[in-house]
């Protein structure tokens, strides 16, 4: 971990790497943290606030949240491009992280509230007031979650810190999201999910956290949300800035290779684990296959995060030595040869032998463990394949951040908001799509609706298992190693590349234009040796 200095300065004056302090780097995830409280609430909750408490037809409610998640996709680089253009006294991202919260807490009130003093036979003018108070809910989520991505850019470039952020920021996410989930699963549990107690419970709850949370985050960027600490620098930095245009963003993308292979590894692994979580296949597996959804799912669901602690803390390791590329391929190959024994095992299984049967205990007659051969090795294979993948997880975020500074040694163009947000743009437009395939694999076996704990096995409903759970995350992780095989930013090359923007930092800062400083120095056989430490 680096000192507590905010910029590290070798001898001589000149200016290597942009370190951020301890309680810094801690801090800033909880935006996500933040915004993770309004995820929870928009995915798991929003629908039966719709049908059970506004008595709107389930297929519009469940319908709004994927399509409103792909909307959410298409705000995000309008976000960026404003982010990019902005500069104030209050800094660049923070006005945005604010702006999002406010947004998101205006707009929860006016939905869950106000939507309740339409009179109950207006039908016509609940669908439409909900609709554009949920828009403008997902206005003002993307405007705040658009800033996790772009924001770390000016938080710290050290390669030994940034990938740190992973690690925060899964800490930070599990407050915001376990805090009201775990809530959530107790009040609605007692009074009813769909009922008007619920929601007077919930939301502010939800406002509370998320705003104490943004709170946190905002102190953490303070320090950093500093216009030296914005790309380049140089007294036209701004200027440059603000003349990009949608035409810039498109050639970006189009040349930023590195981006594109982020894009296909991340997007597709995400939208993989959007379908092999999805409650539907895991009622598929534990109930429909296993029969025993209560005494299965929770346990697993558990010893997944067990097994992804070691993950956590030895990516790290790998990652501050050799680069987040390195972590990301290991764990992702491990995974991969890991879940080949899942869907083996899975391919095995015998509804009418006990010892081909997923089992761990029974409280028939009082409580006793049934652990049996094929559970223990099932365990072994899905907790450690899970582990390694979910510590990779978020490993996206800092990977943009990479991405993002060497865009600015590419062209000189510090445009970390558009980056982020073209990122999230395929990120969310793909994982938006998981919903949709369940579905169509659903019907793939005559269900015509969703399964629960009271659905009977049907034929090829193993099969269909298989291929959800396994099966399309194990062609994801292929989709993400033929990325990385040609993705260039590992350790040593962020290293170089960030000894060369800081070579041109401090040339443009005594003086030397942006354009001479690109052309001047290249690469880092051109750089001073002060610099290649």
């Amino acid at each position: 971990m680096a000192d507590s200095t905010e910029t590290k300065v070798e001898e001589g004056g000149a200016s290597t790497l942009n370190q951020a302090k301890l309680y810094q780097l801690i801090l800033f995830p909880f935006n996500n943290g933040a915004t993770n409280v309004y995820y929870v609430l928009l995915m798991n909750y929003i629908a039966y606030y719709a049908n059970g408490v506004l008595g709107l037809v389930l297929a519009f409610a469940t319908t709004m949240v994927t399509v409103t998640r792909a909307l959410d996709a298409f705000i995000d680089p309008v976000v960026g491009m404003m982010i990019d253009r902005t500069e104030t006294k209050f800094g660049k991202f923070r006005p945005f992280m604010v702006l999002g919260n406010v947004v998101m807490i205006v707009s929860s009130l006016l939905l869950f509230y106000g939507t309740r003093l339409i009179p109950a036979d207006a039908t016509a003018v609940k669908y439409v007031v909900y609709t554009l108070f949920y828009i403008l809910l997902m206005v003002g989520y993307s405007i705040q979650t658009s800033c996790t991505r772009s924001g770390q850019t000016c938080l710290t470039n050290d390669p030994k810190q940034r990938p740190t952020f992973t690690l925060f920021n899964t800490i930070a996410s599990l407050v915001g999201m376990g805090v009201t989930m775990a809530v959530a699963s107790i009040v609605g549990g007692n009074v009813g999910f769909g009922t008007e107690a619920f929601f007077n419970f919930l939301i502010p709850l939800v406002i509370i956290l998320s705003a104490a949370l943004t709170a946190l985050a905002v102190i953490g960027i303070a320090g950093k949300d500093k216009k030296e600490y914005w790309g380049l620098g140089g007294k036209d930095e701004g200027e440059e800035a603000n003349k990009l245009g949608i035409k810039d963003y498109v050639q970006i993308f189009k040349a930023n290779k590195e981006l594109q292979r982020l894009m296909v590894a991340a997007s597709g692994t995400k939208f993989a684990f959007a379908v092999a979580t999805n409650t539907s296949v895991g009622i598929l597996l534990y109930s429909c296959m296993m029969h025993n959804y209560n005494g299965l799912y929770l346990p697993m669901y558990v010893m997944g995060y067990v097994f992804s602690a070691p993950f956590f803390i030895g990516g790290l390791k790998i990652s501050q030595k050799h680069g987040q590329k390195k972590t990301l391929v290991t764990f992702t190959s491990l995974a991969l040869v890991l879940y080949l024994g899942v869907c083996v095992l899975l391919a095995l299984w015998d509804p009418n032998n006990a010892a081909m049967n997923l089992s761990i205990f029974s409280t028939e007659g009082g409580f006793h463990l049934t652990l049996n051969a094929y559970t223990i090795i099932f365990i072994v294979l899905y907790g450690l394949g899970y582990g390694a993948y979910y510590s990779t997880a978020d490993m996206a975020i800092p990977m943009i951040a990479d991405c993002s500074d060497y865009e600015m040694y590419r062209s000189g163009n510090y445009a970390p908001g558009v980056i982020g947000t073209l990122f999230s743009f395929v990120d969310k437009l793909v994982s938006s799509l998981s919903t949709t395939v369940v579905g169509i694999a659903l019907l793939a076996v005559g269900l015509t609706e969703l399964p629960d704990t009271t659905t009977a096995y049907a034929s090829g409903m193993n099969w269909l298992t298989i291929v959800l759970f396994c099966v399309i995350p194990m062609v994801a992780w292929v989709l993400t190693l033929i990325a990385m095989k040609g993705y260039t930013l590992t350790g040593d090359r962020m290293k170089e590349i960030q000894a060369v923007n800081a070579c041109r930092k401090d040339a443009i800062a005594e003086g030397m234009s942006v354009e001479c400083a690109l052309a001047t120095y290249e690469t880092m056989d051109q750089v001073p040796e002060k610099y290649r430490a």
